[in-house]
């Protein structure tokens, strides 16, 4: 885990899949991401509702707020973090919650589609935790 907050989410369109980016603010510490049957808040547990055949469970393991408590995201909306309308794959993302330094995010997606997970440096002294999800099997 680290403290260096998350400060973004982003996603974009590729040839062969597509692609949601979580920004930090410094090295990127970790992260879970899986296939799974529904995804749930942190701390409370309550199920995320998603569109899509299949749920990624995303978890960064970087809190969204700083070490003086200062959120360092904050969705204007919870259950469109990012707009994916005319995607191949990807149905929804939402906010699943930040809790006791990580941040879960849920990713419907069209079906259960070869993935890769990956860390990026930069920009700047910042990081990227890379999700991608192939349009085909």
């Amino acid at each position: 885990m680290t403290p260096e907050p998350i400060t973004g989410i982003r996603s974009g369109r590729h040839e062969c899949f597509d692609r949601l980016v979580v920004d930090v603010a410094g090295s990127a510490a970790g992260y879970r991401v899986g296939y799974v049957d529904r995804v749930t808040m942190d701390g409370s547990g309550a199920p995320v509702p998603l569109r899509g055949g299949a749920f990624l469970n995303v978890v960064v393991l970087a809190p969204a707020h700083d070490t003086a408590g200062n959120t360092t995201y904050r969705p204007g909306n919870r259950n469109e973090l990012v707009d994916v309308a005319g995607y191949q794959t990807f149905r929804q993302v939402a906010w699943a919650g930040s809790f006791e330094g990580q941040t879960t995010v849920g990713l419907g997606v069209r079906a259960r589609l070869p993935m890769r997970v990956f860390t990026l440096d930069g920009p700047g002294s910042g990081s990227r935790v890379v999700v991608d999800v192939a349009h085909f099997w």
